[in-house]
């Protein structure tokens, strides 16, 4: 039964490509808007669906409709930006963006995995990173506007254009437009000043494939500062459709601190990670044996206390484990499991603590 589910759902997401692949034109439109809208119908409901097992033709496929989709989406932010540029005060009217809703949960989402992984209130970053942040750029207006209210926020793109109408959207509100900065660049041509970031945030259409995305993150990890946290956007199951796909095993030079797959119409998986202290060596898998196991931070406010877990009940993945835990009647919540030596659950335990 499961599988012909999912003969069906690759189906009829071919048959929508088929359809996107034929317009002249991906700016917004009603039948545009209706096609992607049937697009992330189809691919939201939780699904089994193992991706990285297609055959390579839909393999293919899928790597095209991501660009479609990031195409589209670049258009439509562009569209809006337009129209909020229009307004005497555009932040005031940020709803007029069909999807602001999901950026107003997926940037809370982000801002307490954030927060329970890694600071205190006292202890909130100072400069953020936003890296591909378009003409449009939601999380960091929300996460500077609501969430993190002291921190400087620095939005890279490659595109001159993208960052002039961002910044439309911040000249006239007297706190954000001395808290954002925009900068056009190439973040491959962005060496040294990466340093200066206590958080970075990779968009999740910044490397539209795995080869793509995995050189955007070692050139990360070789300039980020020791410490620093990196915030990545993926995708699971059917959504993959959708979003590439970041696994853990492709951070290297960083520590994967926590991985969330939301269940509700909030369409990216968060992964956040730690920037090593000290240099690593990328070529190899250099995993901890298995001994104990915790549960790492995560978005998850429900949890006070540490969660014993069986671990024959769950699914090992290179230095990582995940289980999906129900937190009450109707909810529940993937979490990142990471192989732990006593020396690591003792420094987990002094990060924790506030030592």
């Amino acid at each position: 039964m499961e599988s012909i589910q999912q003969a069906s759902l690759v189906k009829k997401v071919c048959e929508i490509y088929d359809k996107l692949s034929k317009l002249e034109s991906l700016k917004p439109s009603k039948h545009v808007d209706d096609l992607f809208t049937e697009l992330v119908h189809t691919c939201i409901p939780h699904s089994s669906i193992d991706i990285a097992a297609l055959p390579a033709n839909v393999q293919e496929l899928r790597s095209k409709l991501i660009r479609l989709c990031g195409e589209a989406e670049g258009y439509l932010e562009a569209h809006f930006s337009t129209i909020l540029a229009s307004f005497e005060n555009p932040l005031h009217h940020l709803n007029v963006f069909p999807y602001y809703s999901n950026y107003l949960k997926l940037s809370l989402l982000e801002y307490n995995i954030l927060n329970q992984a890694c600071f205190t209130t006292s202890q909130a970053p100072k400069h953020v990173a936003f890296v591909g942040s378009g003409p449009l750029p939601l999380t960091s207006i929300v996460m500077a506007s609501s969430h993190l209210k002291e921190s400087t926020f620095h939005n890279y793109d490659i595109d001159p254009l993208a960052n002039s109408m961002a910044s439309r959207l911040v000249t006239f509100d007297d706190d954000l437009s001395k808290r954002m900065v925009f900068h056009t660049a190439d973040i491959m041509d962005v060496t040294h000043e990466m340093k200066q970031y206590d958080v970075v945030f990779l968009a999740a259409l910044v490397g539209m494939d795995v080869d793509e995305k995995t050189k955007v993150i070692e050139h990360l990890a070789m300039f980020m500062a020791p410490g620093a946290i990196l915030m990545l956007r993926s995708a699971h199951g059917a959504r993959a459709f959708l979003y590439p796909v970041v696994e853990p095993q492709v951070l290297k030079g960083f520590e994967v601190l926590s991985v969330f797959h939301p269940d509700d119409d909030v369409i990216n998986s968060v992964v956040i990670s730690r920037k090593h202290p000290k240099t690593v060596d990328t070529g190899h898998n250099n995993h901890h044996p298995l001994a104990n196991a915790s549960i790492m931070p995560s978005s998850c406010k429900y949890f006070t206390t540490p969660v014993i877990v069986d671990l024959t009940t769950v699914e090992e993945v290179p230095g990582l484990i995940e289980v999906q835990i129900p937190l009450f009647v109707g909810a529940s919540c993937r979490i990142a499991i990471e192989f732990q030596t006593p020396s690591v659950v003792s420094r987990l335990h002094r990060r924790r603590g506030g030592a």
